[in-house]
């Protein structure tokens, strides 16, 4: 046996090891969790995320607020839609369903939802953010966070603790001048802010002003409310800047999603929202489960009765699949459904199926009267091409599917072809490096066996 299969047989059972420590339900320590989950630190864990299928969540019915006489614009809703389902998914939440509903609705449906009402401020409400310039000799005494004045950009606000009677503050920039927004800690202080970056033309704008603004006050206000009016201590050239207001984590993500993206071109209103339970009930789920069980173990049997020692080769590395696939469904996270599920089933068999011509084509060589090791490795070279092109098939269709889900906000055909590309990528490597390593293997340690008994390979 080379020392090149050892190592590489010693990687595959420490790859092993690390998928089955994450894949196992564990109290995880907090290092290995910053370390592997990438979901933001409120929402950041190592479970398996469930679709609305297994697990219900949270259903909002929006419907157009347009005011009397007035028309929803051409295109308008499907606008506002696609917005909706950009602000849900900033939430760090997976697979929701945002869609249409007749001809004045919206209808959105997030799977596991933990915080309901976030999430509707979330959807419904609009930051409108203004970098404001005080009227000249007006006393900054009053410029507190919270109050709410005047300015040139749109309708005045009213709001409790509003100041009246006050000169009209000059709007230098608005929201629509970001180019994006996200929560940061200052990590002297533990405060949580709301980092943004301009676009390049604001960012000129705003540099000329600050240059020619020193030591000036420059209001931050939120829908009128005042945030904070900090002096300009110099040019800022690079246009990024961070807005602070005792923010916890929860409401700076909230804050930098409604800046990020914008007012919707249709005025929403919320109808009802509720709690939904699981659209299949958990007798549906137990029994797909079961069957795919059952569906796993009858191929693991056929592999081992009918392949032998090189079925065994095979079972192996289709363990290791499965410990892949759902470590990837963990770490990315992928949200579980039903669809999903069958997708990471049918890629399980097609993982099989590139074994089978590998050993196929190993059994021809070793009818032809070639040695054990040359049978094997042109076994797999002769198979590798028709492994390549039947993956790359199955990675257009994905694609194709893909596509289409996104394009009509079907995203249970998204779940099914986004399982169904990660299992046929980790097929490539564990149906050729992985099976190939473990055949060097047991043919190493029971190849003068196989030789003398052409049975414990299938021949």
């Amino acid at each position: 046996m080379s020392t090149r299969t050892i190592t590489s047989f010693v990687l595959i059972l420490l790859l092993a090891l690390v998928a089955l420590y994450v894949v196992i339900p564990s109290d995880y320590p907090d290092w290995v969790i910053d370390l592997l989950a990438w979901q933001p630190e409120s929402s950041r864990n190592l479970d398996f995320q469930l679709g609305l299928d297994l697990q219900g969540g949270l259903q909002v019915l929006m419907v157009s607020a347009m005011p009397a006489g007035q028309e929803i614009p051409v295109g308008g809703l499907e606008t506002a839609r696609q917005i909706v389902e950009s602000r849900v998914n900033a939430l760090g939440l997976t697979e929701p369903v945002v869609q249409i509903q007749g001809s004045e609705r919206i209808i959105v449906e997030i799977p596991g939802i933990q915080n309901p009402e976030q999430a509707v401020d979330t959807i419904r409400d609009t930051a409108l953010l203004e970098f404001a310039e005080p009227p000249l000799g007006y006393s900054l005494e009053t410029l507190f966070p919270g109050a709410v004045v005047r300015t040139d950009y749109g309708d005045d606000v009213e709001a409790t603790g509003a100041i009246t009677n006050t000169p009209v503050f000059k709007t230098i920039m608005t929201g629509a001048d970001l180019k994006q927004a996200g929560p940061q800690r200052n990590e002297q202080t533990g405060e949580y802010l709301v980092g943004f970056e301009l676009q390049p033309q604001a960012s000129d704008r705003f540099a000329e002003y600050t240059r020619n603004h020193i030591n000036q006050p420059l209001c931050i206000l939120l829908d009128k409310a005042i945030v904070s009016c900090p002096t300009i201590s110099s040019e800022i050239p690079d246009g990024q800047g961070q807005i602070s207001g005792g923010f916890t984590l929860e409401q700076a993500r909230q804050l930098a999603i409604q800046l990020q993206y914008g007012a919707l071109p249709v005025p929403l209103e919320i109808e009802s929202y509720k709690a939904i339970g699981p659209t299949l009930g958990q007798i549906s789920v137990e029994n797909s489960i079961r069957a795919g069980v059952i569906g796993l173990v009858i191929v693991f049997l056929f592999m081992l009765v009918y392949y032998r020692l090189n079925g065994l080769a095979a079972d192996l590395a289709l363990a290791l699949y499965v410990l892949l696939n759902l470590m990837l469904y963990k770490l990315l996270p992928v949200t579980m459904t039903l669809p999903g599920i069958a997708g990471f089933l049918l890629s399980a068999g097609m993982a099989v199926d590139a074994n089978i011509l590998v050993f196929e084509r190993m059994k021809e060589e070793l009818r032809r009267g070639r040695s054990l090791g040359s049978a094997s490795e042109a076994g797999f070279s002769r198979a590798w091409t028709s492994v390549r092109d039947s993956n790359i098939a199955t990675l257009l269709t994905c694609a194709i599917l893909f596509f289409f889900g996104n394009a009509f906000a079907a995203s249970l055909v998204k779940g099914f072809a986004l399982t169904l590309a990660l299992g046929t990528f980790v097929n490539i490597f564990t149906a050729i490096a992985v099976t190939r390593t473990f055949v060097r293997v047991l043919f190493g340690l029971f190849g003068e066996q196989a030789v003398d008994r052409p049975w414990l390979l299938g021949v």
